[in-house]
């Protein structure tokens, strides 16, 4: 019996390391991207410092 709790807890601990492998494989495969900074309007900027 102690054997079969040995096996079982070998199994849990292998399977949560690929689950948290396979999340960080995703992680760093994500393609990160940045919005473009919309046009500045000089109006808008100088209404602002009145």
């Amino acid at each position: 019996m102690t054997l079969g709790y040995i096996l079982l807890g070998i199994v849990i601990v292998l399977s949560i390391l690929v689950l948290s492998l396979i999340a960080i494989s995703k992680g760093y495969a994500y393609k990160h991207t940045v919005d473009p900074l919309p046009p500045q309007q000089e109006e808008k900027n100088e209404t602002k410092d009145m």
